[in-house]
């Protein structure tokens, strides 16, 4: 088949899978929309060995930039003389400085990867109830975004991998 075809039901098989994990046995675990995120993102960075590495690298130093700003937000006080909205402004404003500025390193230079997992992690902290407390961040379960995130990071990776390998196979030649 073509390579487009080819792609499309690999996507969309793989998708199916992704989705009964999600929904199904791996549910709370494996997040389908942090996971389709990096999935998109092996392909944006080019769906190759080093796109692979630095999806899962930078995606994951991503969540940890992001688990870290969290951690300094649940400690700032709500009464604080500038306020909480000021001072989360400031905190996120230079934990971002901080991870681009990480791209001096060659192994962190994939910054939208890092975009990508520390945005991931505040969607997930922000939109779950219960979630943005130093009890769950300090916590080893997996309500941890460190922890949780991370893991839908790495599979969807693997899932773009897995469905670039498929398409290829299907594609005539």
């Amino acid at each position: 088949m073509d390579k487009l075809t080819a792609l499309s039901l690999s996507i969309g098989v793989l998708a199916g899978v992704a989705t009964f994990l999600a929904v199904g046995p791996a549910s709370g675990v494996f997040f389908i929309w942090a996971a389709t995120i990096a999935w998109a993102a092996y392909f944006f960075l080019g769906a190759t060995k080093e796109a692979f590495k630095n999806t899962i690298v930078c995606g994951i130093f991503g969540v940890f930039m992001a688990w870290v700003t969290a951690i300094i937000l649940t400690g700032i006080s709500p009464d604080t003389a500038l306020g909480f909205p000021t001072m989360a402004a400031i905190t996120v404003t230079f934990a971002v400085v901080v991870m681009c500025l990480a791209a001096n390193f060659p192994q962190l230079a994939t910054i939208p990867a890092s975009v990508l997992g520390y945005s991931s992690t505040f969607a997930y902290l922000l939109q779950t109830p219960d979630k943005l407390t130093q009890e769950v961040l300090f916590g080893a379960s997996l309500s941890n975004p460190l922890l949780v995130i991370s893991i839908s990071i790495v599979v969807g990776t693997y899932f773009g991998q897995l469905s670039a390998q498929l398409a290829a196979k299907w594609t005539k030649e």
